[in-house]
């Protein structure tokens, strides 16, 4: 038990200081795509909540999911990316990005045990509408792989902060946490509705 929180606090870590070890040799489009790109997720309430919540499921549903959840979430969101610098357009993004903060907050709550594949099949959808916002809006200046770099990075982190709060709400007992994250799961579907009808 030791060894697996000293190997995520590791991870934690890493994923953390990834960004500032991106500025290293920094060319000007390559700055401003990176900058932009790991801003972009940081500054929606519906990404933040539907990555943090990404991690959160990921400690609930434990083995395996911890690291497959999140790495399938990037990797979709990465190809949902693309569709957008390329001006691919995808019907009801919005609304697809709504609909995460409900369902993923609702299988928190409910706590849902679905296998693996079914979560990452879940999260894998919900990332290419994610990716996709995130690629139409990059800006004119930004160099494209820097950018997608950037979203990337910046949303694994928040999947780090989610399993990183799972832990912590594990360190409170077993009853108390589980009322914790299913309490946060609910409120953030009762968020993702207001996002969904407008009223966020």
């Amino acid at each position: 038990m030791f060894s697996k929180s000293i190997k995520f606090n590791a991870a934690l870590a890493a994923l953390v200081l990834a960004p500032s070890l991106a500025f290293a040799h920094p060319g000007a489009g390559q700055a401003i795509g990176f900058v932009h790109g790991f801003s972009h997720p940081m500054s929606g309430l519906d990404h933040i909540l539907a990555m943090i919540m990404v991690g959160v499921v990921a400690w609930q549903l434990g083995g395996r999911a911890v690291w497959m959840v999140p790495a399938t979430f990037v990797a979709v969101m990465g190809l949902g990316g693309a569709l957008g610098m390329m001006g691919i357009s995808i019907p009801f993004v919005e609304a697809g990005i709504a609909l995460s903060v409900i369902v993923l907050g609702a299988v928190i709550a409910l706590n849902v045990r679905a296998p693996v594949a079914a979560a990452a099949g879940l999260v894998g959808l919900f990332a290419v509408f994610h990716g996709h916002a995130h690629g139409s809006e990059m800006p004119a200046a930004a160099a494209g792989m820097s950018y997608a770099a950037g979203f990337m990075i910046a949303t694994a982190t928040l999947h780090a902060i989610g399993l990183a709060m799972g832990f912590a709400i594990a360190r409170a007992g077993d009853a108390k946490g589980a009322l914790v994250a299913r309490s946060a799961g609910g409120v953030a579907a009762l968020a993702g509705i207001g996002l969904l009808t407008g009223l966020i």
